[in-house]
């Protein structure tokens, strides 16, 4: 076995988990998962069988990522954040087959306690501050808080907010990096 599991873990046979990752205590891999290298899957962790979770992901305490959930490279899930998958649950009515795709993209960081309602992609490097509730797509660099989740302003790639306004144009450079930043037309990307 080339990654670490805790010995209360359960990871049924099928699920694939690459090299150096780790899965923690009482967490819980389904059949079909596809889990990625350098990992970590804290206590109590529950990873559905339709679900890709990229390399260096980092999912904390209490996250469950249910089917139609699919993470990209370096994403971080705060403690006890949620997903969905069905729009509008029942538990009278069965809407397995009514599941809606999450994606979220490379590097972005989904704070504590928030919520992403399914069906939405959070853009790569964006961040989502703690208890904000996502219903829609989030821009790539966006910082988004609140309920419902609005957009305050961008952050970098390394992690720290932006002197830029939300709308409009304008460039900044980040200071510990010295990567460019240019926002045009209400959109970021980096030089």
């Amino acid at each position: 076995m080339s990654f670490y599991k805790h010995e209360s873990a359960i990871i049924d046979d099928g699920a694939v988990i690459g090299e150096g990752s780790r899965v923690w205590h009482f967490a819980h891999v389904c059949a079909g998962a596809r889990i990625g290298k350098g990992v970590s899957l804290g206590q109590n962790v529950f990873v559905g069988n339709k679900v890709s979770i990229g390399d260096h992901c980092k999912i904390q305490n209490n996250v469950s990522v249910y089917d139609n959930v699919y993470l990209e490279e370096g994403v971080f899930c705060g403690p006890s954040m949620v997903f969905t998958n069905v729009y509008n649950p029942r538990s009278l009515i069965e809407r397995k087959s009514e599941y809606r795709d999450t994606f979220v993209r490379k590097g972005a960081t989904l704070g504590a306690n928030c919520t992403i309602v399914c069906g939405v992609t959070v853009g790569e490097f964006a961040f989502v501050g703690a208890g904000a509730v996502i219903n829609k797509d989030v821009k790539p660099y966006a910082l988004m808080v609140g309920v419902p989740a609005k957009q305050i302003g961008w952050m970098s790639e390394y992690g720290e907010q932006l002197d830029l306004p939300v709308e409009g144009d304008g460039e900044v450079v980040c200071s510990h990096t010295g990567a460019k930043y240019i926002l045009r037309n209400s959109f970021l990307s980096k030089e």
